[in-house]
């Protein structure tokens, strides 16, 4: 009697000992993400300083741009005067940070767990001057688009519009817009509010067309995960598979739009080939988590034409 007397204490020593492990694993994760978060929100307020002040190359060199076009073709003013707005802290690609803390911030104590430290890792990536800064060569690069190849290109695939159209780089980045399906099927591009003049410069945009023959971005081929919330990489796998399926149903050949990585020229920080590790709560078997970093280029974030270079 006494033996199972001691078997039971025993057994029972065991699961308080599983139990406070348990415990203190929950509270080790907790600390973490509220550390986590504290670092986010410091890191958001300097980013945002840095902008104020100027301290971002790139940030400096939009505004400089949209100042130039603004002279050399007068009807783009507005269009210019929007799209530098993300050179401040009140653009969509900042907001779009912003917002996905404060997403973070509101999630409950119980559904906060391990993808929620993954996803403040990411947007902390996110978060960074460097990494910020080669963001915004996707309208650094328009603006040039639109000036008819006075102002020079940012770490892009050539200095010259890849094929029709002045200025494509922001389809597909949910800071800007959306996929819409229409009731035929068929989805297309729809700019945000301000962004929505666009529209009347790049002309529509149906999503497996551009699918197919999407150009180079910094967005979709480098920053797609770091400047995505996980809902925004879900829907956009939801509509290529849905497109996928719709193709093939029609006999015809599907591309990705993310199916082959195009690469800038130069001009990038080092962590834009560095691929982030994305969380399982983004896609599984993801292309991008597999990627190699490759071969690091020019880590000045620079353009070696300057603001100007003719014609």
């Amino acid at each position: 009697m006494s033996k199972i007397k001691t078997w039971e204490l025993i057994c029972l020593f065991c699961v308080v000992c599983f139990l406070n492990g348990c415990s203190s694993k929950e509270e080790q994760l907790q600390q973490s993400i509220t550390q986590a978060t504290q670092n986010a929100e410091q890191e958001l307020q300097q980013l945002k300083n840095e902008l104020e002040q100027g301290q971002i190359r790139n940030a400096n060199l939009l505004k400089e741009y949209s100042k130039v076009l603004q002279k050399q073709r007068p009807e783009l003013a507005q269009i210019s005067e929007v799209i530098a707005q993300d050179a401040t802290n009140n653009g969509p690609l900042f907001q779009g940070l912003a917002k996905r803390l404060e997403e973070i911030k509101s999630l409950p104590a119980s559904a906060a767990g391990e993808q929620t430290l993954q996803r403040l890792e990411v947007l902390r990536e996110a978060m960074k001057p460097s990494l910020f800064g080669d963001a915004l060569t996707d309208p650094i690069n328009m603006l040039a688009d639109m000036s008819n190849g006075t102002l020079a290109r940012v770490g892009a695939v050539s200095q010259s519009a890849e094929g029709p159209g002045e200025g494509n780089q922001l389809v597909g980045n949910p800071n800007y817009g959306q996929w819409q399906t229409n009731s035929n099927g068929i989805s297309f591009w729809q700019w945000y509010g301000m962004y929505r003049m666009l529209g009347d410069v790049i002309g529509a945009v149906e999503y497996g067309s551009w699918s197919k023959r999407r150009k180079y971005s910094y967005y979709n081929d480098y920053g797609r995960y770091r400047y995505s919330s996980p809902k925004q990489i879900k829907s956009q796998t939801t509509l290529e598979t849905r497109t996928r399926q719709s193709y093939e149903r029609q006999g015809k050949q599907f591309t990705s739009p993310y199916a082959k990585q195009r690469s800038g020229a130069s001009g990038l920080s080092r962590s834009s080939y560095t691929p982030t590790s994305a969380p399982s709560s983004y896609a599984k078997n993801s292309s991008y988590s597999k990627r190699s970093a490759g071969s690091v280029r020019n880590s000045s974030s620079r353009t070696s034409r300057g603001v100007s270079r003719g014609k």
